[in-house]
């Protein structure tokens, strides 16, 4: 197009110099630079021409292009009404009517009143922590609040018109938190103790019914007001202690129970105080000649209710024993001698026999503390009481 334009005006000026020429004559200045402003107009032409040329390759951004839609921004006008319908809703739990807002430890749950496809009630807001606030379309609701094992539902009822007035819940709960000691003040590892809380009430198989298991100590448990039976374990072998505890409304229950325990480490040595003796085998017996534990370590601990025991090494095929008695928060070390020599029974001064395999039962029959059995002499049966008569049998003697 620039071209075009261009070459029309160099015709038109040769044709008015061409008439100038027949009616004055010029002179060769003006005529050179009449060239020199016609060939100066071509060359901005050419320029523009060729500028217009290289815009074509890029898309103008006039109206025939699409422009990113920008009310992908903003919310609609269903949804702009709808938030400006929304109710603020101010909600606060009490543990009892008498105490104040509780106000850590609360799970709020707001619950659309329709079941979704699932069966289910759709979960329309939720909040954790102490009281709590939604904004909410006016409308029908079921709130939960829940305090540990402790919750309550509510129904509530958002308008549309009237202001929206704080609602509170009342719990009845309480809160419990468990410890325990060994013996009278011996402090217990944190690690090894665990609680079970059960409820009071057995169940018709003679169950209690389990509220809440692996308690750590000195954890807050909230729990609706009652009476709980826990179960206290110390150690994985036998240190289990049971006892009920009541909680009340808007109070904190801490409770120690005491366990009548002891953490006892086995080892066979050859001489007393001398290193413990790898692979061995080790069996614990409670008196009755029941296993309560079982290891396979050169120096095995194990937490053990009071009582007597007897600890059984095996090492190499050889068999070694020690009765020991485990008193409550006493722990302590056992050392089961390789060489120890068997005491000698009183009654006859023999060397006490090597043990066999069957220990628990010859334990029992060889134990230099079984008190002798008791007798009564009787006198000596007659003549006439032995000898039979008739061919019947003769009288018992007892």
């Amino acid at each position: 197009m620039g071209l075009e334009f261009a070459t029309a005006l160099v015709l038109k000026w040769r044709v008015s110099y061409r008439k100038s020429i027949g009616s004055e004559p010029m002179s060769g200045i003006s005529s050179a630079r009449r060239l020199s402003v016609v060939f100066a107009i071509v060359g901005c032409l050419g320029t523009t021409a060729s500028a217009q040329e290289a815009f074509k390759e890029f898309k103008q951004l006039d109206g025939s292009v699409k422009m990113p839609k920008l009310n992908a921004f903003a919310a609609p006008d269903g949804e702009n009404s709808a938030s400006r319908n929304l109710r603020d809703v101010s909600l606060e739990a009490k543990l009892s009517p008498q105490s104040g807002p509780q106000q850590q430890g609360l799970s709020w749950y707001v619950f659309s009143p329709m079941a979704g496809a699932d069966g289910k009630l759709p979960l329309v807001a939720s909040s954790k922590g102490g009281s709590a606030s939604f904004h909410l379309m006016p409308g029908d609701y079921f709130v939960n609040v829940s305090f540990g094992r402790a919750g309550v539902t509510k129904k509530l009822s958002v308008s549309a018109t009237a202001d929206p007035q704080k609602q509170t819940m009342v719990l009845d709960a309480g809160g419990m938190v468990l410890n325990a000691v060994s013996g009278p003040d011996v402090r217990i590892p944190l690690d090894e103790l665990s609680f079970s809380i059960y409820s009071s009430e057995a169940k018709e198989d003679g169950e209690r019914g389990l509220v809440m298991d692996d308690v750590k100590p000195n954890t807050l448990v909230g729990l609706s007001a009652g009476t709980y039976h826990i179960v206290s374990e110390y150690g994985d072998v036998n240190a289990v202690i049971r006892a009920d505890i009541q909680v009340e409304a808007g109070k904190v229950t801490e409770a120690t129970i005491q366990h009548r325990a002891a953490k006892i480490t086995f080892k066979l040595v050859s001489d007393a105080g001398s290193e413990a003796i790898a692979d061995t085998a080790w069996s614990i017996l409670t008196s009755a000649g029941d296993i309560v534990g079982e290891s396979v370590s050169a120096f095995p601990t194990m937490v053990l209710a009071e009582g007597r025991y007897t600890a059984v090494a095996r090492n190499k095929d050889k068999i070694y024993q020690r009765d020991f008695t485990v008193a409550a928060g006493m722990n302590t070390d056992v050392e089961v001698l390789m060489k120890q020599q068997q005491p000698l029974d009183v009654d006859n001064r023999q060397p006490a026999q090597q043990l066999p395999l069957q220990m628990p039962q010859m334990r029992q029959t060889q134990n230099p503390q079984a008190q002798p059995a008791t007798t009564t002499q009787q006198p000596l049966p007659t003549y006439e009481q032995l000898a039979p008569t008739g061919g019947s049998e003769g009288d018992s003697m007892d």
